[in-house]
């Protein structure tokens, strides 16, 4: 992984063969948007919320990352990263959801905006979701 700061904004290179989340959970960020990613992946599970549990997809062979978005919060005292993406597959169609397994194929190049003064902590929600609870200066109340 490479990775370049300037300021709160981050430029992170991927090699082949480095697990996604493992290596951006290496950053050990807590607060951060994931503003965008291309790329290619393999070994790739995404997942789709039915309102009652995430039904999986698979992809194995590799697909090219056409969009990636997400965020870096708190989760149970921990680093967690929430992520979709769009993979662009071989015959030209193109799948997405809920990025929850992936293996880098060739390089991955995402910009990464760390957030500093704002928490983001998860909290279990009545779903089963982990809900987003942004807070820090200039919070607002919930109306």
């Amino acid at each position: 992984m490479f990775v370049a700061e300037s300021g709160q904004d981050m430029i992170v290179r991927l090699q082949p063969g480095e697990d996604f989340f493992e290596s951006l959970s290496s950053l050990n960020l807590t607060a951060g948007a994931i503003v965008c990613g291309i790329g290619m992946l393999r070994d790739v599970t995404l997942a789709f919320w039915t309102g009652r549990e995430y039904k999986e997809h698979k992809v194995s062979g590799p697909a090219e990352l056409l969009s990636l978005q997400g965020n870096f919060s708190q989760r149970e005292g921990k680093s967690h990263i929430h992520c979709h993406a769009v993979l662009g597959l071989e015959d030209g169609s193109t799948v997405g959801g809920h990025l929850s397994k992936a293996t880098v194929h060739e390089t991955n190049e995402i910009y990464i905006k760390k957030l500093e003064k704002i928490v983001m902590e998860r909290r279990q929600e009545p779903s089963g979701l982990w809900g987003l609870y942004p807070h820090g200066t200039g919070s607002k109340t919930p109306i």
